[in-house]
Parts: C-alpha cells; structure tokens; sequence
C-alpha cells in the first residue's frame, strides 16, 4: 500500500529544511540510525553532461564515441518495468524557477510496480529514452544508483528491485546536501570513475563557476586561477557555464563508462 498524500505533502514541506537535517547524520549513535534507516547500500553516480565533454576530447571505443548518458539508455533497454514521476519532488518543494518541475524522476525494476499512480505512471521504452532526452536538453544533469531513500518515501521494494535516474538541476537538487552529511553518506554518492575536471591557464577568475553552479559547491577562486576541489562529482556544469573555456572534462579511461554500468547491474535487477 502506498504512502498517504498526505505524507507525501510533509515531505515537500520539509524539503527545505534539508540542511539542518543532514547536520544529524554527524551526531554519532544518531548518524548511524539515519545511515540505516535512509541511504543504507546505497550507491549512486553523477553522470557527466555529454555537452560538457569537449569535440577535441571525445571518448572512444572501437571507433565509435562513447558518452555518459548511454549507461542511462542502456537500464532503459534492459528494464523490464518503466515508470516516470509526472512532477520533481526537489524541484517542486523549491518552487525551482529555472528548470521545469514536471520533469521528474525515472524509475526502473519491478519494484517500480507499487509506486502510487497518482505521482506518476507506467512508459514505454521510447517513452522514457524521450524523457530522458527533454531532461538533458533542459540542461539537467542524471544520476543513477541504488538509492533507498526513494524506497521509502514512496514505500516500495525491495531497494535490488528498484534503480533510480533522477534529473537535478544545480539549484534545488537534494545531494546539495552532500557537504553537510557525514563522510560515510558522503561517499555514497559518487562522480564516474575516471572522470577528471581541470582549470586551464586560459582562466581569468571572473568567478562565474562559483556562482551556485556546482552541486557540492566544489569550484573556488584560488590565487591565479579556479579550483575544483575532491568534492567534485564531475557533472560538466562548471565547463559549460566557463565563458572563457578554461575548464575541461575528460574521461581517462573509456572503459570506466561500462565498467559501471556492469557495478550497476550487479546492485539493482531490473529485468
């Protein structure tokens, strides 16, 4: 049985609040009871914006090019159960103003069978793959994992059976949270592997990259150029937004983009 709307409305309510929440999970005894209880084996990764990988810097693979969002298209071809959220829950308890609320999570697996239908409904594959592609012409960025939080609020389960893809913006995504929460939490939520974001001397510290561009608030000013520190999720946002293209993404190594896709697939059954 679904959760009551009414829940679902305090949710939304205390969406706000989230900040002063998080600081709990420091609380020892009480950190580790919030851990359990929420963001217990999860795992979840910031998928790079394909537009934020330069031309010069493709990422290849037998000659053909490689980008993030096929470890998204990938789970949508193999799920066996699709089902959308018809509005964003962080967007929509931010009143976001720059991105659009009804763009909202996807979820795969048959866990996905009990979510109330009054919060979204069941796609097709193209549906989905569609979705997903307003929401990164939107400008929003994926994340995938196994996330238990969004197994209980909508109360379904298993959290095996069920793989989210949210669609955040920088503004109102719930990881913003993510320096405020304990490092065990922390470290749950991860950039994809092999990913690097550097600052080039072409920097000239007009400070736009720390303007609430970065999710985790990763880019300072230093001395002589812009930082990214090891908060970085490797998003692309900060590349994209730099007017002087002084900051770059690259993937190291081509195999990282199905390599996770294999950790995935070993955390979430969804055929």
């Amino acid at each position: 049985m679904p959760r009551p709307m009414w829940f679902v409305n305090l949710i939304k309510k205390g969406f706000p609040h989230r900040f002063f929440f998080s600081k709990f999970t420091k609380v020892p005894l009480i950190g580790r009871i919030l851990d359990y209880m929420m963001f217990h084996e999860d795992d979840i990764i910031y998928l790079p914006k394909d537009t934020a990988i330069k031309v010069n810097q493709p990422i290849e693979r037998h000659g053909d090019m490689i980008l993030p969002s096929v470890v998204v298209d990938h789970f949508i071809d193999e799920a066996n159960y699709l089902w959308v959220m018809d509005w964003c829950i962080c967007r929509s308890s931010s009143k976001c103003d720059s991105y659009p609320t009804n763009f909202g999570c996807l979820f795969l697996g048959e866990a996905a069978i009990d979510i109330d239908p009054r919060l979204g409904r069941q796609v097709t594959r193209q549906e989905a793959h569609e979705h997903v592609k307003k929401c990164r012409e939107a400008g929003l960025v994926h994340l995938i994992g196994r996330n238990k939080l969004d197994t209980v609020w909508l109360k379904v389960g298993p959290s095996k059976k069920l793989l989210t893809i949210c669609n955040c913006c920088e503004c109102c995504c719930l990881w913003r949270i993510l320096p405020h929460v304990s490092q065990k939490i922390s470290n749950k939520v991860t950039k994809l592997p092999g990913v690097s974001v550097q600052v080039g001397e072409e920097c000239l510290l007009c400070g736009i990259c720390t303007e609430g561009i970065c999710f985790v608030n990763a880019v300072s000013l230093g001395e002589n150029r812009a930082e990214i520190s090891d908060l970085c999720r490797g998003c692309g946002r900060c590349v994209e937004v730099c007017p002087q293209g002084a900051i770059s993404l690259t993937i190291k190594d081509p195999e990282s983009i199905l390599s996770s896709i294999n950790k995935i697939e070993s955390l979430v059954d969804i055929t």
